[in-house]
């Protein structure tokens, strides 16, 4: 069997697997729009992590990397997997493209979203969604971290794709973050700088 990755797949993979494909798949988009309670948040903070929505452009790209899972690996590749995608359970077969745009000749699974509506948050104002990838976090580490991760798989592995929504959140978070130590910084120094005072009645 095999299996398309599209987030965290690209790049944290604890499952065993024979070969790893770099490839896309059609007619959908990526997007920050999945909420994240076991992982890159707690309930009542989620993070947000990505999903595929169909998009109206049937040659419409995402990328990401396909595996392949022999059978004998197949029962620990799909124990790991159904834990850490337990959210995820509205899935599908795909067909993947290799980087050459050559077909994986084998019908590929993809965990795709929750059928729980309430795990989708959905759009929202870029700076909104920045925000909450910023200060959100939950026991796999902190939600930017899954961001930029997922950006630097695409810088290095696919250097000639686009994705405008990942790079443009990923422009807003490092923004905020610099701000935010920065921020930090300079109250510390002004601190340091004051000094212990006196108390005075």
């Amino acid at each position: 069997m095999w299996i398309f990755g599209y987030g965290s797949l690209t790049w944290k993979v604890d499952f065993p697997y024979t070969q790893r494909v770099v490839g896309y798949i059609k007619g959908y988009v990526r997007r920050f729009w999945h909420a994240s309670i076991d992982h890159r948040g707690v309930p009542g903070k989620p993070g947000r992590v990505v999903t595929l929505v169909a998009s109206e452009d049937p040659e419409a790209r995402v990328w990401g990397a396909a595996y392949e899972i022999s059978p004998e690996q197949e029962p620990e590749a799909l124990g790991k997997l159904n834990v850490r995608e337990r959210l995820a359970d509205n899935r599908h077969e795909v067909t993947v493209y290799d980087v050459k745009g050559q077909k994986v000749h084998h019908p590929v699974l993809v965990y795709v979203s929750s059928l729980n509506k309430e795990m989708i948050l959905g759009e929202a104002p870029l700076d909104a969604m920045a925000n909450q990838i910023a200060e959100r976090r939950g026991p796999s580490g902190p939600n930017y971290e899954y961001l930029f991760q997922l950006a630097s798989f695409m810088r290095e592995e696919v250097p000639q794709a686009e994705d405008e929504h990942l790079f443009q959140l990923e422009e807003a978070v490092k923004k905020i973050l610099e701000e935010n130590s920065e921020t930090k910084r300079q109250c510390g120094a002004l601190l340091t700088r004051l000094g212990p005072r006196t108390k005075r009645g």
